[in-house]
């Protein structure tokens, strides 16, 4: 069962990773996800996580504050609306699919400010 749990939790990993650099993909579930899967698997890939310098600020930020920073916000926010914008006029061929486009940026907008923002 452990190795089920490791499987599943790199491949949680790799979708968080993936996240960062694709906007519409969430980043913290899928490395909250990849944490919790290791913790009941394997303590020695939990702690590597955790201490991993770019990854492991993501889960330690929202396991202790449930808060995302001011910069994490404005990119995630900003690279939403960049990308959908351009689907919603680029890509769309009718005018449903651009309603829908902006509707999915205004939804992961809500939901990427409704959390508290970090200060430090």
């Amino acid at each position: 069962m452990k190795i089920v749990l490791v499987v599943f939790g790199t491949i949680s990993l790799i979708l968080g990773v993936i996240g960062i650099f694709l906007p519409v993909l969430p980043t913290t579930p899928f490395l909250l996800l990849a944490a919790t899967l290791y913790l009941h698997s394997s303590k020695r890939l939990y702690d590597w996580l955790l201490a991993h310098p770019c990854l492991g600020e993501y889960i330690r930020n929202f396991k202790e504050y449930r808060a995302i920073p001011l910069r994490v916000k404005f990119i995630s926010v900003s690279l939403v609306w960049a990308t959908l914008l351009y689907c919603a006029i680029g890509v769309a061929k009718t005018w449903w699919m651009s309603l829908l486009f902006i509707a999915i940026a205004l939804g992961v907008t809500i939901h990427i400010l409704s959390y508290k923002t970090l200060k430090r």
